[in-house]
């Protein structure tokens, strides 16, 4: 039984992380899943983990999402609305606007398409790393073109919701600007600073905030190139931004004793404070303001289990939780944040459990 909205079959074309991702969620809920896949053992691995079933040669899909790499997204999505007239097809690519010129210039059917993009993903990819829930609470972008039919809209839609995800409707240049913005020139930032770690001293003594920087430089350097080839134009003109501030930084540091350099320094980290405050928080809000604790748990398995279920016998909610490990000693640092009015009670009860606070 489907307890889904998407009505008919779907069919996943490309059985990598996200395609592994979409099949497993909606499997969960029913709908029938077909995969495709250039190689013959993605679309065995991801059925395998039970994203799906191998497509045939006599599916008719109500739905076709494309998840192949954005160099050949274009050329996909064109062959599949012209192989399944009566479907309607979306892409999940990180950029939008080039892959809409690329399959408007093939002439295809642009009333069936609508470009879509799941704000979702991990550092690695492939089937195995598939999981059905990395969609929920995250952005879909639903980014339709002018002659996108309402139909395809609602479906892209549908499948956004079905996923848990927030479907967001921009437009194709929309989307680009802002995945530059809070997608791509962070991984370009990201990678930059970690590639400084290469045969250099010290970093032994690395803590939670360059660990938090450089996750991202984790990921899969082809699929980066393809993204950042297709989305130039706007990395770069942030780029070229993030460049007049750096060197103004780098000025005032040259000479810290120069009048205005310190107040280059305070207002760049101002700033930063500012922009961090943009970013939405816990149920979408912003400015939300928590208090945070450390706790010091034993480096053994079942504390960190522990630790949160006393937090739930004492009736507090975490509204976040960042776990790292202190380096050359036994013992995790547990970073809790809650609501102030119920900081001083969380902290004088674990006490009383036997609890450490760093």
């Amino acid at each position: 039984m489907t307890t889904g909205r998407i009505q008919g079959k779907v069919r996943i074309v490309g059985a990598g992380l996200i395609g592994t991702s979409i099949g497993l969620a909606l499997t969960k809920l029913g709908t029938d899943v077909v995969l495709e896949d250039s190689s013959p053992g993605n679309v065995r691995l991801a059925s395998d983990y039970g994203a799906g079933v191998p497509a045939g040669s006599n599916d008719q899909p109500a739905l076709i999402v494309v998840c192949v790499p954005p160099d050949v997204t274009a050329r996909v999505v064109s062959a599949e609305l012209a192989a399944f007239p009566n479907a309607i097809v979306t892409d999940v690519a990180s950029v939008k606007s080039s892959i809409l010129d690329e399959i408007a210039a093939t002439g295809a059917d642009l009333t069936r398409y609508v470009g879509s993009h799941p704000m979702a993903g991990r550092e690695k990819g492939g089937a195995s790393s598939g999981r059905a829930d990395i969609f929920i609470g995250r952005p879909w972008v639903i980014a339709e073109n002018p002659q996108t039919s309402a139909a395809a809209i609602k479906a892209v839609e549908e499948l956004a919701l079905d996923l848990q995800s927030t479907p967001v409707r921009m437009s194709p240049l929309e989307h680009d600007h802002a995945v530059a913005l809070v997608s791509h020139v962070p991984q370009l930032v990201s990678s930059l600073l970690a590639s400084r770690l290469i045969g250099a001293s010290g970093v032994e003594l690395a803590g939670q905030g360059l660990r938090d920087t450089v996750r991202i430089a984790a990921s899969d350097p082809k699929l980066w190139v393809q993204i950042l080839g297709a989305n130039s134009t706007e990395v770069v003109s942030i780029l070229d931004d993030y460049s007049k501030d750096l060197n103004q930084v780098i000025d005032a540091l040259r000479d810290v004793s120069k009048a205005g350099s310190l107040a280059t320094i305070d207002q760049t980290i101002a700033n930063g404070n500012r922009g961090v405050e943009q970013i939405p928080g816990k149920h979408g809000s912003r400015n939300s303001q928590f208090s945070a604790y450390v706790v010091m748990i034993d480096d053994r398995p079942g504390e960190l289990a522990r630790l949160l279920t006393e937090i739930g016998e004492i009736g507090i909610n975490v509204e976040d939780l960042k776990l790292e490990h202190s380096p050359g000693a036994p013992i995790g640092l547990v970073e809790l944040q809650v609501l102030p009015n119920v900081g001083e009670k969380l902290m004088n009860d674990l006490q009383v459990r036997g609890w450490r606070f760093a």
